[in-house]
């Protein structure tokens, strides 16, 4: 992403958008970025709305947009930000929109899991669909209040073809907040006849040689960042578990997790992976989906 592109955020007069947008421009102020707030319609085509009803819509998605404006440069003084309106289905107009973006900001419940508000919702299709790094952010304490020097956490699934732009944007994060950032591997040792390590792990030192091997390996993906950003403290977590659950774990004190998506046609639409469905439902903290290819 280019540093000229501005933080965009979803707007829509809810609770949960407003935290997010306060976030959005603390996380704008930290990268020295303009804030632009954005609002989605939602008319189907089968609603059919009178045109009386549509410019009350619009006029309202206006003044909306104006408070949220003024209450944010009330809070942030010198931060640019401007509004704009989208047309077409929120959730298309949205995800196109994070192409344009540095991110994409949401809002989402700080009530339990966020089932409710991603999942069948426009949330859901946004950070399915969208080319840029979404973040989902919570109406609760931790998402809300300032975290500058909380840990950044990352999941580095993939060891062989690590993901560039979700290294980009975790180490980019951590640098703005001057934190550190905690790599996080996981994996599951492959079964033959149902139990026991594959041929493979065996050969290669065994249940006692994996980790080892792992840590080094995760160490080579991440040392060209740590080259380019020397002034961040890097730890590793490597473990032997299922991958959501060591995210989980990582990210309990965490002030942002980052997590990837592949860009990936199917059949049935597009969708998020394992790991990102189950950050997404349990973690507390701000969560980044970034997608790559």
């Amino acid at each position: 992403m280019s540093d000229h592109l501005p933080i965009a955020v979803g707007v829509d007069g809810s609770p949960e958008s407003l935290a997010a947008a306060d976030w959005a421009a603390r996380e704008a102020r930290r990268r020295s970025l303009a804030l632009r707030l954005v609002h989605g319609w939602i008319w189907q085509a089968h609603d059919m709305p009178a045109p009386r009803d549509l410019q009350a819509q619009k006029q309202w998605a206006r003044t909306m947009l104006s408070d949220a404006e003024f209450a944010l440069r009330a809070r942030h003084p010198g931060l640019t930000i401007t509004s704009e309106e989208l047309s077409g289905p929120a959730s298309e107009a949205l995800a196109e929109h994070a192409e344009h973006a540095e991110m994409l900001v949401l809002g989402s419940s700080g009530h339990g899991a966020v089932a409710g508000f991603v999942l069948g919702s426009v949330g859901l299709r946004v950070l399915a669909r969208a080319k840029g790094p979404v973040v989902m952010v919570r109406a609760n304490e931790q998402s809300t209040a300032e975290h500058d020097a909380d840990e950044v956490v990352v999941g580095v699934q993939d060891l062989a073809e690590p993901a560039g732009p979700l290294l980009d944007f975790a180490f980019a994060a951590a640098a703005a907040r001057g934190a550190t950032l905690r790599a996080v591997h996981a994996w599951r040792l492959r079964p033959v006849y149902g139990y026991g390590e594959s041929a493979e792990e065996m050969s290669a030192g065994g249940r006692e040689g994996v980790p080892a091997q792992k840590e080094r390996a995760l160490a080579a993906v991440l040392e060209p960042w740590r080259k380019k950003y020397p002034q961040i403290d890097v730890e590793q977590t490597v473990d032997l578990a299922y991958p959501s659950g060591v995210m989980l774990d990582a990210a309990a004190q965490a002030g942002l997790l980052v997590v990837g998506r592949r860009i990936r046609r199917l059949r049935l639409g597009m969708r998020l992976g394992v790991v990102a469905h189950a950050v997404l439902h349990h973690a507390a903290a701000p969560v980044a989906v970034v997608p790559h290819a």
